[in-house]
């Protein structure tokens, strides 16, 4: 199974909005705090000059350079600083084009940043958010995808300097395409036990995968999936208990409710409809299963996703 048809087939759980919060131009001692997002959103930095150092609570530091790409899936607090710490440097921030751009005073810049968040639509409930470790992270120069982003990073340093109408749009949806790039990336990493990125980048396990994710609502049953899979039913319910630690109609069920979720939070579809995507034969089936696993109904969580977007 290649990367692109995973990728294809997760489209659903990678949908994001892109918020590009703020352009950094530091020089001299400078230190910028992050505080912790939650686990709907991600947090990102993209170096397009200069270096920097990010440190984390009870974690090594990381230090990022000149086209290095840094994203937090899970929204942690860090700090994001010059490559010598001391007195910080006075920050003056500034707002267009619904972007701040933060500069320090008195000083030549000689580091350049990108920071904003990603909203999952589907939350940290999303089974592909949940498998992403803590920190992802692209080194310039490290395979063929640097050159690409590097051609994006600097599309987005251009939107953000032109300041014209409309830049703060094309450099989002520009953060989204780096975003589903960095995806891509890790799972050709070959992701670790436990992941159900592990389960798509297993042999065995990878077509029945994007096969439940392309047709979530289909009546599948273990033969039909052992069929897709090229094995039996005993290997195909093992591989899947070693890799995600569920049999393969358990992972079926999770991902039902998972898509549900997103769809509450991404689309106008009436409950009932939603209920029909993703297998459920009412909508009363869907909302006591779905209250069982989140502990709220559906309609009452569309309710605090609309509040959210709002705030956002």
């Amino acid at each position: 199974m290649s990367n692109l048809a995973i990728i294809d087939a997760l489209e659903p759980l990678l949908r994001v909005r892109p918020i590009l919060d703020r352009f950094c131009l530091f020089g001299g001692s400078w230190s910028s705090v992050h505080e912790a997002t939650g686990q709907d959103w991600a947090q990102f930095h993209l170096v397009t000059r200069g270096a920097c150092i990010l440190e984390r609570s009870g974690r090594d530091d990381i230090r990022l350079d000149d086209g290095d790409m840094l994203l937090l899936p899970h929204g942690d607090s860090h700090t994001v600083r010059s490559l010598q710490p001391a007195a910080g440097s006075r920050i003056a921030t500034q707002y267009r084009d619904g972007i701040a751009t933060s500069t320090t005073l008195g000083v030549e810049p000689d580091t350049e940043l990108i920071c904003g968040r990603l909203l999952f639509d589907a939350g940290a409930e999303n089974v592909m958010v949940a498998a992403l470790p803590d920190v992802l992270i692209i080194r310039k120069g490290q395979d063929r995808l640097t050159v690409k982003l590097e051609k994006l990073l600097v599309c987005i340093r251009d939107e953000l300097d032109a300041a014209l109408p409309g830049s703060n749009l094309i450099a989002s949806d520009i953060a989204s395409a780096l975003f589903a790039m960095t995806i891509r990336y890790h799972l050709g990493q070959k992701p670790g036990h436990g992941s159900i990125l592990a389960l798509l980048t297993e042999r065995v396990t990878a077509k029945v995968a994007v096969a439940l994710l392309r047709e979530p609502a289909r009546g599948w049953t273990l033969d039909e999936l052992a069929v897709i899979g090229t094995t039996t039913r005993a290997t195909l319910v093992r591989v899947f208990q070693q890799r995600v630690g569920v049999a393969p109609m358990a992972f079926l069920s999770k991902l039902r409710l998972d898509l549900a979720r997103q769809r509450l939070a991404g689309t106008n579809w009436s409950i009932a409809s939603i209920a029909e995507s993703v297998g459920y034969q009412s909508e009363g089936a869907l909302s006591k299963a779905f209250t069982k696993r989140f502990g709220v109904r559906p309609g009452a969580l569309r309710v605090q996703y609309q509040a959210r977007y709002m705030e956002a």
